[in-house]
């Protein structure tokens, strides 16, 4: 960040992020360096810092204050990742499926907390990863939940990747199709046979907080369970937007044309419903895809986000999607 458009929050908040990331206590050249700031000013700035309980000065070093460790142990309990954990495992335990949280940053989104089920152990879970929106369901929800004056960075990060913007296969058709719907859809844009299936949390129109994410093989997100998945998470999103909204509010649709779903019933793990013998039936206007393991045809409905030439391979690569 260059100089001229730091405030003193700003030079605050880095130096006490770079206590808190030190191998061990620094000095106060050592801070001054790291941060970029003259030594007088990061002197004064860990004054007050050190008044307030932020830092904690031992001699001529510097260690995380007493603030710092009250905050760390609030935010154990009262952070989105505590706060959305009960949700995730349940979803995770109806779909049998890896489900993952992920908040957006400045051009991507960031993978923040995640459930994998032992038989999906060949996924990667891409804990704390940042995922471009061109790749991945969780940063297409996100994005497409965004005012589209907003979007700009994430765009200019999937242009930049040599990803085309324009066009019925770009990127700009895949955010407009998951916005109608209120679902991002992939299949093996990261690696195949993996897909995803995203839907953003949103409190207030056009700022998304998180999205929730499952994460499987494609043949498991076919037309036969689309649907279904896509009312397990919707229900999974609108209960963790009314934790985060409180009491008595009401979760608003990343789709202002996505329609209210009643409860869905639990998946097995074998991916069949478990209370419902016509899980195809429960199709939420999403996808339409035949099962890889019998054909290797792929016919997307106007909301899929897929790969260009999708080819599915018989068993999962190390490397996972979300």
């Amino acid at each position: 960040m260059p100089a001229e458009t730091r405030t003193a929050v700003d030079k605050a908040l880095d130096l006490v992020e770079a206590v808190a990331r030190a191998d061990r206590p620094p000095r106060l050249t050592d801070l001054a360096e790291e941060v970029g700031l003259h030594r007088a000013t990061a002197y004064r700035v860990l004054v007050d810092l050190v008044r307030r309980g932020w830092v904690l000065r031992a001699g001529d070093r510097y260690l995380p204050g007493t603030a710092v460790l009250r905050l760390s142990s609030s935010a154990a309990r009262n952070s989105l990742g505590a706060l959305a954990r009960p949700v995730l495992d349940r979803l995770s335990e109806r779909t049998g499926m890896m489900v993952n949280l992920q908040v957006p940053e400045a051009d991507r989104s960031r993978v923040i907390d995640v459930v994998r089920p032992d038989r999906l152990a060949m996924i990667s879970r891409l804990m704390g990863e940042a995922l471009p929106v061109h790749r991945f369901a969780g940063p297409l929800a996100l994005v497409a939940a965004l005012e589209p004056a907003d979007r700009a960075p994430y765009l200019r990060t999937a242009e930049a990747d040599g990803h085309p913007l324009d066009g019925p296969d770009g990127l700009l058709a895949d955010v407009e199709r998951t916005a109608r719907t209120g679902f991002a859809v992939e299949y093996g844009r990261n690696e195949q046979p993996v897909a995803s299936l995203g839907r953003a949390v949103v409190t207030r129109p056009g700022a998304p907080v998180c999205a929730v994410t499952l994460v499987g093989l494609g043949a498991e997100i076919d037309e036969n369970r689309l649907g279904l998945l896509q009312e397990l998470l919707r229900e999974a999103t609108d209960e963790l937007g009314r934790i985060l909204s409180g009491p008595g509010s009401a979760p608003l649709s990343p789709s202002a044309a996505a329609p209210t779903a009643s409860a869905a019933p639990s998946i097995d793990a074998a991916g069949a419903a478990a209370e419902s013998p016509t899980a195809g039936d429960h199709r939420a206007g999403g996808l339409h895809v035949t099962d890889p393991t019998e054909s290797a045809t792929v016919t997307p409905s106007p909301s899929v986000s897929r790969s260009p030439s999708p080819s599915p391979s018989p068993s999962p690569s190390p490397e996972g999607q979300s």
